[in-house]
């Protein structure tokens, strides 16, 4: 089995030095963003290249861009999917919250490259629409969901003869258990012989063992050295409670910090709605996101968030998987995840972008035992904070 490789920094220190084209450093320049991370540094050379790839980063290190720049320089030379029928692009995400972040950092690129056609194909859509936008549009790129692409394939409405290039996205998720048969069996209907990229912010050998099949033995697997970032720029605080207590004392941590977006996380995805009801009757605007939530239910709670609607959102862990939401700070677990992974995925929704954040546990003396295993495993530092009269502060401070 291939084993990672983390690679130092490397000597790139411009867009242009990694072979990206000048309309799309003007769009980068667009959101304020000059200088590559040290994963694009890593992952763009060697993707524009048409190699097949796995690598792992820390979340919030710019991954997304790090494939979506090479593919996207590929596909408008001409070197991705010239002719044919189908998408040049595929790329699998394991959520619709996911999947639509991404369709929408696509179309921010390849704005004013027109022809380019860019679809989202993701389950509880109206698939009679997306048939039609499959005939239609004929897109080029498809972003979606497994489950809902293999539907399609099997239909004979998904046509994978032309693609070039299949991206998985959060590829851990997408090879876990509970998805694994799909992206199975969408990855065995692919005649041609595409470019395979797989990414992820953390990446277990298991992880790893389970690609590898699926993207080939001659796969490079690369890790970078910014999971610092975890350690450097986000603070780790632990706030006992038992577990009867825990919404109680959320809500008075919630009064104590007075931040603009508080990200909640629990394990217990049915336990979210209650969570959310508990806090809205505090008078504490809150939103929650959930797997068996519709597909508009979710999409308006997300825009409520980012808006600053809603000061609070309440996620599991599947729905909020890779979400990029901007200013979030603390994120707050209602339990301790159950491994490193758990924990490195939540934690990533704060201190991205070259920004500090905090990560707030609650949880009872048990809970603590397993967290202090946890911070000794991720090589963080975990601060213990208590609630007195209304402020959160050091114990006897």
């Amino acid at each position: 089995m291939a084993q990672p490789t983390i690679f130092p920094s490397a000597s790139y220190f411009s867009y242009g030095d990694l072979g990206i084209s000048p309309f799309f450093i003007e769009r980068l320049a667009e959101r304020g963003i000059h200088r590559p991370t040290e994963i694009q540094k890593l992952a763009i050379p060697r993707l524009l290249a048409g190699e097949h790839l796995i690598f792992r980063s820390a979340t919030g290190t710019g991954k997304t861009f790090a494939y979506l720049l090479p593919l996207f320089e590929r596909l408008c030379s001409r070197s991705l999917g010239a002719g044919g029928s189908g998408p040049a692009v595929l790329i699998l995400a394991p959520t619709l919250e996911l999947c639509s972040q991404i369709k929408e950092e696509a179309d921010f690129l390849m704005r004013g490259k027109l022809p380019v056609k860019i679809s989202l194909i993701i389950g509880s859509a109206n698939m009679s629409r997306q048939i039609e936008t499959l005939q239609k549009d004929k897109p080029a790129v498809i972003v979606g969901n497994p489950a809902r692409l293999v539907q399609l394939a099997r239909m004979g409405k998904l046509k994978l003869s032309n693609l070039a290039a299949l991206v998985l996205d959060e590829g851990d998720r997408l090879i876990a258990d509970e998805l694994v048969p799909e992206t199975r069996d969408l990855v065995s209907r692919i005649r041609s012989s595409p470019q395979i990229a797989a990414c992820s912010a953390t990446l277990s050998a298991r992880s790893r063992e389970r690609l590898l099949p699926l993207l080939g033995e001659q796969t490079a697997v690369l890790e970078t050295e910014e999971q610092e970032i975890l350690r450097e720029r986000i603070e780790h605080w632990a706030l006992f409670s038992e577990t009867r207590h825990k919404i109680g004392v959320l809500g008075s941590l919630l009064a104590a910090i007075r931040a603009k977006k508080v990200l909640v996380f629990s394990s217990r995805g049915g336990q979210v709605g209650n969570i959310v009801s508990q806090l809205q009757y505090r008078q504490i605007a809150t939103v929650g996101l959930y797997g068996e939530m519709d597909k508009k239910t979710r999409k308006h709670a997300l825009e409520d968030f980012r808006a600053g609607r809603a000061r609070v959102l309440v996620a599991s862990d599947l729905a909020a998987r890779g979400l990029d939401i901007s200013d979030v700070s603390p994120v707050v677990n209602l339990d301790v995840p159950a491994d490193g992974e758990g924990y490195i995925h939540r934690a990533g929704r704060t201190g991205r972008a070259g920004k500090r954040g905090i990560v707030i546990t609650l949880g009872d003396g048990e809970e603590l035992q397993r967290f202090a295993v946890l911070e000794k495993k991720l090589g963080i530092c975990v601060y213990p904070k208590v609630l007195y009269r209304g402020r959160l502060g050091p114990p006897n401070g």
